[in-house]
């Protein structure tokens, strides 16, 4: 409970110093630049909000997303179309440079926007929603076109499908456009190239660039949510709002990666820490990077069974250095720990994905931190006993008296009884052969005598 609230108390305290607005030093203009490149999750939702906030508070005109993105994260998606729907100023979705791409979560956010443009070769399409799945067994040569007849989607599948496609489908209805094409890029994948997507009434008009773009808005009438707006740009002034470092800070610790890595480092200093009590560093280190992992987390499409399994690969190879398994613990606890990596966030897009390489290395780094563990534990087993009684077993010494028996000897500074089965004269050096209570059993050194 404790360990909750303090997540809890962290995360708030995060998104309170996030949240901290940084003055541009530029003047703003009458139209906001606001460019999404590359995958839409958390920090780019984050980053586009902060932006409507921002260009609203200066007066814009106009802002213009310019989109070149494969996809994302539906929930960062939908925040952005919400703040879209909800904003006083019209919001251009502009798909450019050329080549560039608005798929999946791309094309919904130009079907929500006020004027939907793009430039000559680009792209939008293949918007139906996917989910990772399990991985199927292969496939017997030659039935693979039976498996096809057979395959139908789940229930699940299909409440994702129809689920987008109403939601795209109303987008359409609210902005006047092709709303039977836009269903179809959802149950069906389709994609349509710049001029095409202009003829089936998908995008409202095909820009060169951003100058061409600017004179082909001046004078259209768009309807926002204060209302009808006449777009009229007289040689207007752009601001192009770029990222600060809030949502460079944001982008880093949601990298799926970086989580994997942030909380492999909590685990390994509450563990030094419970070895080491008192050394605080790698607690302290331990705990912040636990607690931004978790943050993180929250904002990811999580995978239940995926963190399971990392838990209980991290316990194995700690269980590992604690119990005498020979390796079996850790090799366990890796295997886990690895396949736990791939599966722990559920979604199709690479980027928020954990990358191979990132669990071949902490998986290696495990192994070799193991390896390590059992080397030292080997060598301490068979390390010769250094303190308690037992630590005096092959010391020398050497007999205050003559016996044949019994006598004493002298060990360091200590005077011992002592028993012996050879004869041993005053002076002769012996060495422990064992020790029982308080009584040595020595052996005289052959030709050694004071």
């Amino acid at each position: 409970m404790q360990i909750r609230f303090i997540s809890q108390g962290l995360a708030i305290l995060l998104t309170l110093l996030l949240s901290v607005n940084v003055v541009a030093e530029e003047t703003p203009g009458e139209i906001w630049l606001i460019d999404i490149d590359g995958a839409i999750g958390p920090a780019t939702s984050d980053y586009v909000l902060r932006g409507f906030e921002q260009a609203t508070l200066n007066d814009a005109s106009l802002i213009v997303l310019r989109m070149n993105t494969p996809g994302g994260l539906d929930g960062a998606m939908r925040d952005i179309i919400q703040g879209i729907l909800a904003s006083h100023i019209p919001v251009v979705s502009y798909v450019a440079p050329k080549g560039s791409r608005a798929a999946s979560a791309g094309t919904y956010i130009s079907y929500a926007s006020h004027i939907a443009a793009m430039a000559p070769a680009t792209n939008l399409g293949a918007a139906t929603p996917v989910q990772i799945a399990s991985p199927s067994m292969p496939s017997a040569p030659g039935s693979e076109e039976e498996e096809r007849e057979d395959a139908s989607p789940s229930t699940m599948e299909k409440k994702m499908v129809n689920d987008a496609s109403a939601y795209i489908r109303g987008l359409a209805e609210l902005r006047d456009r092709n709303a039977d094409w836009a269903e179809q890029a959802v149950r069906e994948a389709a994609s349509l190239d710049a001029q095409a997507a202009l003829e089936l009434n998908v995008i409202d008009l095909i820009a060169e660039d951003l100058d061409d773009l600017i004179h082909k808005l001046n004078g259209r009438i768009v309807k926002t949510d204060a209302g009808e707006i006449t777009i009229t740009l007289n040689n207007p002034s752009i601001y192009e709002y770029k990222p600060d470092w809030r949502t460079r800070i944001l982008s880093v610790i949601t990298n799926p990666s970086m989580v994997l890595i942030l909380g492999m480092i909590g685990m390994y200093g509450i563990i030094l820490e419970f070895y080491n009590p008192g050394s605080l560093i790698p607690g302290v280190v331990g705990v912040i990077c636990l607690l931004l992992a978790a943050y993180a987390v929250q904002l990811l499409p999580l995978n239940y069974a995926g963190l399971a399994l990392l838990v209980v690969g991290i316990s194995l190879m700690v269980a590992e250095a604690l119990v005498p398994s020979f390796g079996i613990l850790g090799i366990g606890g890796i295997i886990a720990f690895s396949i736990g990596g791939l599966m722990l966030f559920d979604t199709d897009i690479d980027a928020f994905r954990v990358g191979l390489p990132t669990i071949i290395a902490t998986a290696t780094v495990s192994a070799l931190l193991i390896g390590a563990t059992i080397s030292i534990a080997m060598k301490i087993r068979h390390k010769r006993v250094s303190t308690g009684i037992k630590a005096l077993i092959g010391e020398h010494g050497y007999a205050l008296n003559d016996f044949d028996n019994k006598g004493q000897v002298k060990i360091g500074a200590e005077i011992w009884q002592a028993n012996s089965k050879d004869t041993i004269s005053d002076g002769d050096e012996v060495t422990i052969e064992s020790v029982n209570g308080l009584v040595l059993t020595v052996k005289k050194i052959e030709g050694e005598a004071s």
